[in-house]
């Protein structure tokens, strides 16, 4: 995973001077992957890692200067040509995830749908499930109303897209106004994937999973379990790491192993013989 990103860091120009690095990037890199996975406070990363402060202080750098994006961006596009996918996506999926926050911070609302106070993750995805693009907002803001903020960072970001999918969410009889309003301002189509009312119960709904799936992916990070973030901007770089994290897995050819009951399980049924034989 070191030897696929370590290019795509910013290198540093010695002609601007300053003093020695006492951290390298590898570093820095390991310690904020395991604020991401662990959920733990910056001022509790272990000793062997880096001081919290020079650690969290490289990852606010990253984020202002727009490293984090650029190194999404070219692992998203490696990843696609690797799949034997265009590099530019032509199709995408929208949704948005209701997520508690801990107490303070900006843009931190009530959704009333959802019982949940909180922020509201909108992202929209390739068909891959990788990240395109992402918004973070008050739990209280209507799924409309950030559909249009992230639709239209996705119009100014990827011009290829032309089809979107979304949950009816987004378009009912009282407002519809979201798909005409992209068809005419933005050139996307906009199509809602819906529910038929004589299902009850769990049903896997045709492209919809896979922005779910995603989702899905982002919580088992445990500092994205919750919103923790004190700011909107702080709370989407999270999100991007932890795609970033995900996409040098695949092109490492790694897998990212939970822990479940079932194996679990498995492995307490092993007798010694098995455990040897292996």
């Amino acid at each position: 995973m070191w030897e696929i990103i370590r290019s795509f860091l910013p290198a540093r120009d010695l002609r601007k001077g300053g003093g020695v690095r006492r951290y390298g990037d590898r570093l820095v890199l390991d310690s904020i992957f395991y604020v991401l996975r662990s959920g733990c406070q910056w001022r509790m990363l272990p000793r062997d890692l880096m001081p919290w402060d020079a650690a969290h202080r490289w990852f606010t750098k990253w984020r202002r200067d727009g490293t984090w994006d650029r190194v999404h961006d070219e692992l998203r596009r490696q990843v696609r040509i690797g799949a034997g996918r265009d590099p530019k996506p032509s199709a995408a999926v929208l949704d948005a995830q209701s997520i508690k926050t801990s107490e303070g911070g900006e843009a931190r609302g009530f959704d009333a749908g959802k019982r949940t106070t909180g922020r509201k993750r909108h992202m929209i995805v390739d068909t891959m499930g990788l990240l395109l693009v992402v918004a973070v907002t008050s739990a209280s803001v209507q799924d409309r109303a950030g559909g249009r903020a992230v639709l239209a960072r996705l119009a100014a970001a990827f011009r290829t897209v032309s089809l979107v999918w979304a949950d009816g969410g987004y378009a009912n009889s009282v407002d519809s106004t979201l798909l005409s309003w992209a068809r005419d301002a933005l050139g996307i189509v906009v199509e809602i994937v819906k529910r038929t009312d004589d299902v009850k119960g769990f049903k896997v709904l045709p492209r919809r999973w896979v922005v779910e799936r995603s989702f899905g992916r982002l919580v088992r990070n445990r500092r994205l379990a919750r919103d923790y973030e004190r700011l909107t901007a702080t709370s989407e770089a999270m999100i991007k790491i932890a795609m970033i994290r995900l996409m040098l897995v695949r092109l490492a050819g790694q897998s990212s192993r939970w822990s479940h009951e079932s194996h679990r399980k498995t492995a307490r049924a092993k007798t010694v013989e098995d455990l040897i034989a292996a």
